[in-house]
């Protein structure tokens, strides 16, 4: 999608904090962290919220949640939060899939 913010990162058109990237996803650090370790990981291809994954795109999801796993054990984080938002009301702000991973304070619950 040629006017989506986050495959304009994806595809290096705006700069970003670079954690990981293969030919499926791309992780990088959030701009305005919410924790000591907060980073997103997306799909490169759009996919624009989890009320749009299918039989046919949920390998990608699948394969983020080994990246997040595996990044996790990277930066040496064993304790985090997965969060993905879908829809306005619920704080999704770019109309692409994304997770945040935040880590290294205490996540407490009930969230906002």
């Amino acid at each position: 999608m040629s006017e989506c913010l986050f495959c304009k990162i994806a595809a290096g058109e705006i700069p970003s904090k670079k954690v990981y990237e293969d030919d499926l996803c791309y992780a990088f650090y959030d701009i305005d962290p919410q924790a000591p370790v907060h980073f997103l990981v997306i799909p490169k291809a759009h996919i624009a919220s989890c009320g749009e994954v299918t039989v046919e795109n949920a390998p990608v999801v699948a394969h983020i949640f080994e990246v997040i796993s595996k990044v996790t054990k990277e930066l040496g984080v064993t304790d985090f939060r997965v969060v993905s938002n879908c829809g306005a009301q619920a704080g999704q702000s770019v109309p692409h899939l994304h997770f945040h991973v935040l880590s290294g304070r205490d996540m407490t619950w009930p969230p906002g």
